[in-house]
């Protein structure tokens, strides 16, 4: 079928998160113009040659601004359409959309080369990584911004060419680009991207005049800048690694070199160049650049180690495989995993692989590049999961009696850590999605609420820390920055801890960055050092007069903190296992502390009780690698990724028939709209764009994490457990987590369109049967479907709020916070004689809900699906807890046996704790 105007998609530019994905759209839509133009010839040539004209001028500003398909093979492309060759355009736009697609133009000759290019051309086009029989080498992309005709261009280009080594590690080519604003679109367009050269003298205003680049370009650009700055070069070189902290910025100038590199302007170069004198090494700083950063010290070392002859005369029989490979009976082990796992795998921490509990060597040097990675002051690696990450900062910042405020329904590490450092846990419920029969995220008021009622009873000094979740299971977003400022206006040396297991890929997301822990902290830092914002603390101090410190108008009016008494104390911790490529319990907890010095000693004590003397070799390496990998190609990875999301949820959406029964939650969706400020409700509206979801990320109190996708089947006829069978069992479609009436379908830097084709026709093949069932089913049956639906989307339990502790686990009954020694009812119930059991169905229970004795939980009981805790050890169980639970369809529930019943502390027992603690 010929393309048509009407079967060729609009191009929006605005509407793409991915760079990659723009430009792989428009060549795909060319590829199919070119190919229909050599199979059909003369026939409605005119119009696809119009078409393949608006396509190639669409795509041209972003061509430019990358080395690959590179100005020479886009002039033929352009020259054979114009001169109607149709089956050379073919050839050609096929060759360029198949390197694209598959990153072959990295390692492949014949990519570079058109089909009637001439060997002498050979040497000027070929600047990718390797000819053929030679190793690989890695090939990435440097943007060179320097003033000049664009005819001139080339001449620079081959300048660096010339300056290549056989020895040379790695392999690039150079973008030019001749002014500020264009600077910014390549950083912005090219994911290829690892330096940046910039040349002072350069002009300021974009030679691309079309909306959509200017909107990027007015979005992307901070307020003040413009062609009258004194110093462009520095502050390009700023907006740049704010932009992508990643890249490695270097400056040629011939201003005061030794002034300038002492000054707070150079911060975010790596060198500085004295004019043009040294541009062999300007070459070797860009490749010392990119091997800094490449250099995997773990792995590394781990390779190394595994090429020796080693003698193991150590507790690890596995260790070099013999017990594997000589084996009768097991050697198919090792035919399975290779012969590198296990001349890989020691116990011994010397011959270079280093302690993981006393690092002094690479895993130090490993741990230094993820915490700058991260965007941290310090890192540290966890082999056993983010579990034992959270436990590990709780109990080196925690004692027993303070005080933690924390979102009920946080990861159950929390709450166990919190028993463990002998603390009091302060719940504070996040706002309910009852429709899904799951909680959203912890808004800022209520746990302002919390710090001003603990300010007004004289405990605010025991409010140690602050735990959040971010983002949820669920993909809510807190604004990390905005929290953190109004918590400091009250108690300025809170301890945030964020839990960003299912996040760690956001630091490499231009958009997704300022939302992270890591992110915030940066930014509060230069916030309590800029001037601007001290005028502005004044002037809202000025505005509290008449309003006490622990007045309630505090609750409905953003709070500034003091900038002389803020200490920036801001704990994240990271499954790099969930989002990046690390082996399965992969962690890490990334540290911006500035009062690190004091709880150094006790953050130390915390990581040996809790770390394996003998931790996981190969899980240190891949956090290793996995950091190498998302400073090197994580923005591009990411966006992809985003891209694809959106594209899963549109088509979901937007189905005729996938619809009818299922529904990809929106923001509007799972986050009410007095936290959404900015009216965005959704990534996928007609008419919507980056720069709307770029708005909500600054204004919104919650933003929804696009990769996390609420895949809504109630209206299938099915709960979250049965679809989620289905999914595996019929269509080999694995997901994790559910509700009562949906499935999370997580997207990530490892799944790909032929993912998205899988999961709608799964989608669609599933939908087409339950159309068939409707309209062959009697009566009865489409009754009976009808009843299932309306039971999983209408008629959902009614989620419980925490209740409180009882009042022999608080010291003063009569307090308006909520904290309580949830530790002493836990190990309370150690005591068999402590503890009672009653049947959830038992009349009982409602006669004491009725008349008392209160019933107390003796247990966390915790029902999966929804995964969050309902009852705490010490928590007094409330009418509402007990309908929901008996309102439950779910096979599993943690801490509850339907056999035993209810797990109580005996009120005799909790009488006694009182008066001994009384």
């Amino acid at each position: 079928m010929a393309v048509t105007e009407a079967t060729t998609p609009k191009f929006e530019l605005n509407q793409f998160f991915s760079a990659w994905d723009a430009r792989v759209d428009r060549w795909r839509v060319l590829n199919r113009i070119a190919r229909n133009l050599a199979a059909e010839g003369a026939s409605n040539a005119d119009d696809m040659r119009r078409q393949a004209k608006t396509v190639l001028d669409e795509v041209q500003p972003i061509e430019e601004l990358n080395a690959y398909p590179g100005l020479h093979l886009f002039a033929q492309v352009q020259e054979r359409l114009s001169e109607g060759d149709w089956v050379g355009l073919e050839r050609i736009v096929q060759r360029i959309s198949g390197a694209l697609l598959s990153n072959s133009y990295r390692d492949d000759r014949e990519a570079w080369v058109a089909d009637d290019d001439g060997e002498s051309r050979l040497p000027d086009l070929l600047p990718p990584s390797i000819g053929r029989g030679q190793s690989r080498k890695p090939y990435f992309e440097v943007l060179l911004v320097a003033a000049g005709e664009r005819s001139t261009w080339p001449d620079l280009r081959d300048t660096f060419r010339r300056l290549r080594r056989d020895d040379d590690q790695f392999i690039y080519e150079t973008v030019v680009v001749g002014n500020f604003e264009d600077a910014l679109l390549a950083a912005i367009f090219n994911c290829n991207l690892q330096s940046v050269v910039i040349v002072d003298g350069f002009g300021f205003a974009s030679q691309y005049t079309s909306p959509a680049l200017r909107d990027i370009i007015v979005r992307n650009t901070p307020t003040g800048t413009g062609a009258a700055m004194v110093d462009m070069g520095t502050a390009l070189a700023n907006l740049l690694r704010g932009l992508r902290p990643e890249l490695d910025v270097f400056l040629s100038t011939d201003r005061d070199v030794g002034h300038l590199a002492g000054s707070e302007e150079a911060a975010p170069l790596r060198r500085i160049f004295y004019g043009a004198e040294e541009p062999m090494e300007v070459h070797l700083a860009i490749l010392d650049g990119i091997k800094d950063r490449y250099d995997t010290p773990y792995f590394d070392n781990l390779k190394h180690y595994a090429a020796r002859p080693i003698g193991t005369f150590h507790a690890l029989p596995i260790a070099r495989g013999k017990s594997i490979f000589k084996s009768n009976w097991i050697r198919d082990m090792g035919e399975f995993y290779g012969a590198n796992l296990f001349l890989a795998e020691s116990c011994a921490t010397t011959g270079g692989l280093d302690s993981l509990l006393e690092p002094a060597g690479n895993i130090k040097v490993a741990q230094d590049k993820a915490a700058r990675a991260f965007g941290g002051d310090r890192s540290f690696f966890v082999t056993n999961g983010t579990s034992t990450a959270n436990k590990i900062v709780h109990q080196a910042l925690l004692t027993p009696g303070d005080i933690v405020l924390i979102d009920r329904d946080c990861h159950k590490s929390h709450h166990y850590g919190i028993v463990l450092a002998g603390a009091q846990p302060l719940y504070i419920d996040a706002y309910p999605l009852t429709q899904y029969s799951m909680y959203g995220s912890l808004a800022i008021r209520p746990i302002k609420q919390a710090l001003l009622a603990l300010k007004a009873e004289g405990k605010l000094d025991r409010a140690k820390m602050l735990v959040l979740t971010n983002c949820t299971f669920d993909g809510h977003i807190a604004n990390v920055e905005q929290t953190m400022l109004e918590c400091l206006a009250i108690k300025p040396d809170l301890i945030f801890l964020w839990d960003e297991a299912w996040f760690g890929f956001a630091r490499f997301s231009p958009l997704l960055r300022m939302r992270t822990a890591m992110g915030g902290a940066a930014k509060l830092r230069e916030l309590m050092h800029d001037s601007a914002y001290r005028e502005k603390y004044e002037a809202f101090k000025a505005s509290l007069d008449g309003i006490g410190d622990t007045d309630a108008r505090r609750l409905d009016m953003p709070l500034l903190p003091d900038p002389d008494q803020v200490k920036v104390r801001v704990y994240e911790t990271e499954s790099i296992h969930k989002s990046m490529s690390s082996l399965r319990q992969g962690s890490i907890i990334v540290v911006a502390d500035q009062q690190f010095h004091t709880v150094e000693a006790q953050f130390k004590e915390a990581f040996f009780t809790h770390t394996s003397t003998s931790p996981n070799l190969q899980i240190i390496a891949s956090i290793d690698v996995a950091r190498r990998q998302m400073e090197l190609e994580g923005y591009e990875l990411v966006q992809r990724a985003l891209q694809l999301a959106i594209e899963i949820r549109k088509e979901i959406n937007i189905h005729p028939l996938i619809s009818k029964y299922f529904h990809a939650a929106t923001p509007a969706d799972m986050i009410p709209a007095e936290y959404r400020v900015s009216g965005f409700a959704d990534y996928g509206m007609p008419g919507s764009t980056v720069a709307d979801a770029t708005q909500a990320l600054r204004a919104d109190e919650f933003f929804l994490d696009p990769t996390r996708i609420t895949l809504l089947c109630g209206n299938a006829g099915y709960d979250g457990t049965r679809f989620k069978g289905l999914l595996a069992e019929s269509y080999d479609i694995q997901v994790n987590k559910t509700s009562r009436n949906s499935v999370l379908v997580q997207i990530n830097i490892n799944n790909t369109r032929s993912d998205l084709a899988h999961l709608i026709k799964a989608l669609a093949d599933i939908s087409r049967g339950l159309e068939r069932e409707w309209e062959e089913g009697g009566d009865e049956e489409r009754a009976s479907f009808q009843a299932r639906v309306k039971g999983l989307v209408e008629d959902v339990p009614h989620l419980p709020d925490f209740s409180r502790f009882h009042n022999a686990l608080r010291k003063n009954s009569e307090s308006a916070t909520s904290e309580g020694d949830m530790r002493a009812a836990y190990y309370l119930a150690y005591d068999p004689q402590a503890c009672e059991c009653i049947r959830l169905n038992d009349p009982r229970i409602d006669e004491r809900l009725t008349n008392g004795p209160e019933l107390v939980s003796a247990k966390f009981v915790i029902p999966y699906p929804p995964g969050f805790p309902i009852m705490v050890p010490g928590q007094v169980i409330t009418p509402e807890t007990i309908a929901f639970m008996r309102k439950l369809d779910v096979k599993e529930i943690h801490g509850f046996n339907a056999t035993r019943g209810l797990e109580l502390l005996k009120p005799e027992a909790l009488d006694a704790m009182k008066r001994e603690s009384g």
